[in-house]
């Protein structure tokens, strides 16, 4: 797997980030399962978070075997000083290691979640203390919505963040205001040397009223490889773009294992042409989950 270089960290990640939220809600044996087949495929970034159920204890049996091996990140979504102390201590706890490599604010998606990670006594503090004590080695900021790209810009604007976690996809690239967000954050993460991490990739839209909802995700995504093939693909022709984080349904992972094996042969044309004829392709955060 292409592994390309997360900013000023010089880590080389792997493209596809293990995105540990698929983790919550299965058996160990299911989680097993998937994390050997990610680790052969050449995924070398595991992320998780304190929010994602089970999922740092389905790790954890894991990190006697490649802790050394891996690039291992989670994530608090505190937004408190001392709860977020406690959460960074907690996910060290449960995932059975020492420190993780990167320790990213999650769900920062707008100004007023910023505003209360970034003040005085907030969970930033927590993550700067986290890291000088050797806990944590880089901090990030992650985020949902449409306000995801320019509350993240803000973001750098206060604190030179390691890393950022926002959305992108072909139908999020389709709106004029959100594409102009996002393009103002990758000029800044360039100047930063940050690195950009995406979300959302095989996102096809919220899930229609009365639908089976048979993924574990609360957006539907896409389950057709074709369509999955050049989601991943227009992902990753942005060479801003060092990996995205996969879908969190441990049942889609092979096929966008499989996507970045095929993305090769498909041009940008192509891609563009399948994308645009998926009927009912929008952006997943018309409405988002409480």
């Amino acid at each position: 797997m292409e592994r390309r270089r997360l900013g000023r960290l010089e880590q080389l990640d792997s493209v596809l980030v293990y995105g540990g939220a698929a983790l919550g809600e299965v058996t160990q044996d299911a989680a097993d399962s998937s994390i050997a087949a990610a680790l052969a495929a050449g995924v070398n970034h595991f992320d998780t978070a304190a929010a994602y159920g089970d999922s740092e204890l389905r790790l954890a049996p894991w990190m006697p075997r490649i802790r050394d091996e891996i690039f291992l990140s989670t994530k608090t979504g505190d937004r408190g000083r001392d709860d977020a102390k406690r959460s960074i201590e907690r996910s060290l706890e449960r995932l059975g290691v020492e420190r993780v490599d990167l320790l990213q604010l999650h769900e920062v998606g707008d100004l007023d979640q910023l505003d209360l990670a970034t003040a005085a006594d907030g969970a930033l503090e927590a993550a700067i203390e986290a890291r000088e004590q050797g806990l944590v080695g880089a901090i990030g900021i992650t985020g949902h919505g449409h306000a995801a790209p320019a509350t993240h810009l803000e973001a750098l604007r206060r604190f030179p963040f390691d890393t950022v976690l926002t959305p992108w996809n072909f139908a999020l690239s389709c709106d004029e205001a959100f594409s102009a967000a996002f393009d103002a954050l990758v000029e800044e993460i360039g100047r930063q040397d940050a690195g950009l991490m995406t979300i959302k990739t095989v996102s096809r839209r919220n899930w229609p009223a009365g639908a089976d909802q048979r993924y574990a995700t609360w957006y539907e995504p896409f389950d057709h490889q074709e369509h999955i093939d050049a989601a991943v693909a227009f992902v990753l022709a942005h060479p801003a773009i060092t990996s995205i984080a996969m879908v969190g349904d441990v049942g889609l992972m092979p096929m966008m294992l499989a996507a970045e094996r095929r993305r090769g042969g498909l041009s940008a044309e192509q891609v563009e042409r399948t994308l645009v004829e998926v009927e009912g392709y929008s952006s997943p955060f018309i409405s988002m989950p409480l």
